[in-house]
This record gives C-alpha cells, sequence and structure tokens, in this order.
C-alpha cells in the first residue's frame, strides 16, 4: 500500500500495484504486519501504512454469499432475556451439545442459528460459574484421587467458581498432576526449580549477562509499567517487579522466541488468579506488600509455569515473523466471508485488512479488548480448550467481530480502523461474553468438520 499526496500520483500507483507481481504483494502483507505490530507499543495508528486506503483493484469472484447470515448478536442479546433454565443447561455440557442431532437442523435454517445464540441466561456477573448445581459438580470432581481431566474440561468451558479457579487452572494446564496423591510434591519441586532460575539468570549484574539479554530484560522493564494500565494494581512496583522476573526467565528459557510484546499481557490472568489464593476482595484493593516473600515466589512460579504450558501450544504465533498468528488472521477471514458475506464484502471494498485489526487480538488475546474483570472467565474456556485453542480462537474471534456487523456496514475506512482499535466493550458484563461463546461454539460445531470453508492452510 502506498501513501499518495495527490490524484495522479495515486492514480500512477494503482496502475503499478496492479501489474505487480506476487512477490510485491508479499512484501506488502510482510510491511504491513511490521507496521501492525506497532499496536502493542501503544499507539493508535502504527504508521502510515496502517490508515492508507488499500489501491489495488477487488476480485468479487472470491466471494460467496452463504445460504443464510447470521443476525447481529446485539438483536440476540434482547431476545436472550426470556430463555428458560433448560436451555442454558445445553450449552453449559459442551459434550451433550455435540452429540446432539439438531446440528444438521442448525445449518439449514437461520432459526437455528438465533436459538443457539440466545442459549446462554442473562444473569450477574459469575452466576452461572458459582450456581450450587455447578459447585457440587466441581467439588464432586475435585474430590477424588484422580481427576477426569474431559470432565473438569466441560464444567471449566462454562465458567469456574473463583475459589477453585487456581486449582482447576493449574489441573487444565496440566501443571498440576490429576493424581492428588503426587500434586503437592511436584508442585513443590516446580516451584523450587523456578527459585533457582531466578537465582541464576535473573539476580545477576548485568555484566554476568550477554548483551542481548540486558537489551531484553530492558525492553521488558519498559512494558510491565504499560500491562494492563487501567488497573490501579499492576501499576504497583512489586507486581511490576513480579512480572518483569516471570517474563525474562520464560524468555530466557525459549530462545527460539524470546521475549515479544504481547506475552506480558498474557502473565496477568495467571497472576491475579493464583493471588487470589493469598489476597481478598476486590483486585483494586490488592497489595503485594502483604504476602511473605515465600507467597510471593509461589505465585510468580505458578504463573510462570502456566505461561509455559500456554504458550506451549501456540509457539510459532511467538517466533520470527510470527507465522502461527498470520495463519489464524487469515482463517480468521475466510471463516467471516463465509459466515457473513455483507460484512466481509464491505470491508473488502474499503481496503482494511483483517491483520491491521486482528493481528493484537491474537497476539493478546483479547486482554486489551475487553474490561480485565472479565478476562478470567474468558480464559476458563480458554484453557478448557486444551490443545484445540489456537483454531478455537478462530471462532470466538468471528463472533466477536460479528457483534457489530450492522455497525461495521455503515462505517467508512478510517472509521472502521478506528472502531475496532477501540471496540466499546468498556460496560460490557457476562451477558455479553458468554453471547460471544456461545456464538463461537455454535460456529465451530458447524464448520469445524468442514474446513473447506478455508481457502487454504
Amino acid at each position: 500500500m502506498r501513501n499518495s499526496t495527490s490524484n495522479d500520483s495515486r492514480e500512477e500507483d494503482r496502475n503499478k500495484e496492479t501489474s505487480s507481481s506476487p512477490s510485491n504483494s508479499d512484501s506488502r502483507f510482510n510491511q504491513t504486519l511490521r507496521n501492525v505490530q506497532g499496536l502493542l507499543k501503544g499507539r493508535s495508528f502504527p504508521g502510515k501504512i496502517l490508515i492508507t486506503r488499500r489501491s489495488d483493484p477487488l476480485d468479487l469472484s472470491s466471494l460467496h454469499s452463504p445460504n443464510s447470515g447470521p443476525r447481529s448478536l446485539e438483536g440476540d442479546i434482547h431476545h436472550r432475556k426470556q430463555v428458560d433454565k433448560s436451555t442454558e443447561d445445553e450449552v453449559e455440557n459442551r459434550s451433550s451439545t455435540k452429540a446432539s442431532s439438531s446440528v444438521n437442523d442448525t445449518k439449514s435454517t437461520t432459526t437455528g442459528s438465533e436459538n443457539t445464540s440466545k442459549e446462554v441466561h442473562r444473569s450477574p456477573v459469575g452466576a452461572r460459574a458459582t450456581d450450587s448445581a455447578r459447585l457440587m459438580k466441581f467439588t464432586k470432581e475435585l474430590s477424588g484421587s484422580s481427576v477426569f481431566l474431559e470432565k473438569l474440561r466441560e464444567l471449566a468451558w462454562s465458567g469456574v467458581p473463583p475459589h477453585l479457579r487456581p486449582t482447576i487452572w493449574r489441573l487444565l494446564l496440566g501443571y498440576a498432576p490429576s493424581n492428588s496423591d503426587r500434586r503437592e510434591g511436584v508442585l513443590r519441586r516446580k516451584r523450587l526449580e523456578y527459585l533457582d532460575c531466578v537465582a541464576q539468570y535473573y539476580d545477576i549484574t548485568d555484566s554476568e549477562r550477554a548483551d542481548e539479554e540486558i537489551n531484553m530484560l530492558r525492553q521488558i522493564a519498559v512494558d510491565c509499567p504499560r500491562t494492563v494500565p487501567d488497573v490501579s494494581f499492576f501499576q504497583q512496583e512489586e507486581v511490576q517487579k513480579s512480572l518483569e522476573r516471570i517474563l525474562y526467565i520464560w524468555a530466557i528459557r525459549h530462545p527460539a522466541s524470546g521475549y515479544v510484546q504481547g506475552i506480558n499481557d498474557l502473565a496477568t490472568p495467571f497472576l491475579v488468579v493464583f493471588l487470589s489464593e493469598y489476597l481478598e476482595g476486590s483486585v483494586d484493593t490488592w497489595s503485594m506488600a502483604n504476602l511473605s516473600p515465600e507467597q510471593v515466589s509461589n505465585v510468580e512460579a505458578d504463573c510462570y509455569w502456566c505461561l509455559t504450558k500456554l504458550l506451549d501450544g501456540m509457539q510459532d504465533h511467538y517466533t520470527f515473523a510470527q507465522p502461527g498468528i498470520q495463519r489464524l488472521v487469515f482463517k480468521l477471514k475466510e471463516l467471516v466471508r463465509r459466515i457473513n458475506e455483507p460484512v466481509s464484502r464491505h470491508m473488502e471494498e474499503q481496503g482494511l485488512e483483517f491483520l491491521q485489526f486482528s493481528f493484537r487480538w491474537f497476539n493478546c488475546l483479547l486482554i486489551r479488548e475487553i474490561p480485565f474483570r472479565l478476562v478470567t472467565r474468558l480464559w476458563d474456556t480458554y484453557l478448557a480448550e486444551g490443545d484445540a485453542l489456537p483454531d478455537f480462537l478462530v471462532y470466538i474471534f468471528a463472533s466477536f467481530l460479528l457483534t457489530w456487523s450492522d455497525k461495521l456496514q455503515k462505517l467508512e475506512f478510517q472509521e472502521m480502523v478506528m472502531f475496532l482499535q477501540h471496540v466499546p466493550t468498556q460496560n460490557w458484563s457476562d451477558v455479553e461474553l458468554e453471547m460471544v461463546l456461545s456464538q463461537a461454539f455454535m460456529w465451530h460445531t458447524m464448520f469445524n468438520n468442514s474446513p473447506s470453508h478455508f481457502l487454504a492452510g
């Protein structure tokens, strides 16, 4: 893409780009990727390229209209108010949903789509996760000598009771063993191993570090104060130091990627969840100064190992050029085209590239797009997905994007860029988040076994 200063030069550039070789297209894509990465440094617009309209002609023959497109999720939320308890139970039990014979009906009618989008009961934040019947199910699963992880995943997908979240997250990620007799010993050993890493890699002078390690530590130190800036807890010096240690140890022990901006965001849900074992009340009232050094070390160790387990399943998201994210961005574009052709066509006509807004979504897993109070609930579903998470992210992000399908079709290029970089979720509660997740689950059920709607990859 080129940023022209006159009509004549813009026309000349358009002609050049139209006749350019595929290698030029690749170069433009890579240049866009480099500039989009500026989003992670806090800039609203990463350079001129991001806010420049694409000038190459559109191939409208590649756009296929589905039989029936789903309506806007904003309208669905209004209809969900009258749903009954039996419908809610359908969404909560994912295995029952997968086994349901209603999938074919959902594929063939718009009514099926609308019914699925209404399955989540409107309730106060966390009400589904703390429902007494669900709590009993969690307690039963955790009470045995060995946890059946598949059953735990089914329960956790719809939300985890906050006081059980630390234990369940450790289990879902495979950090804590499912055998209860081994659990305490394994955690003790892994926490000591983390302490050894801090002593070996972090608690040393710069003279003992390579230049690359010094630069990496400095970048982490710059990013930590920028992490979750709207939550005062993360502005505490002790919190930022804990984040710095966790991220630096992870980067040193994963040289294939090293530290990549955005990983700092991924550590924050773990930090809050594991601190909740020691601190009570609102996160905004917490103070790390109230913890003993041993407690701080245990929290950091749990965060480090869980972050490691999470990123082990998406390593190519953070290696050079981040090919994993590029692949998922392409899949997101093709899925949106299949689900809602009018929105897809409008974005194409306006010259908006999916990479320009969804790169940050995949890089930070939506942490920067929704209120932080909802992040742990979202991550219950993330961790319940296990190894299937990267592919399921495509469906969550498609559902998130198409929440504003009606709005997007009324916006031009610049307005769309601004809107998608600052999506209006500040007043969201669990109602809207559950809506996004249930819609994503429906589309995953419809399309996951029919990968032909992805043109490649």
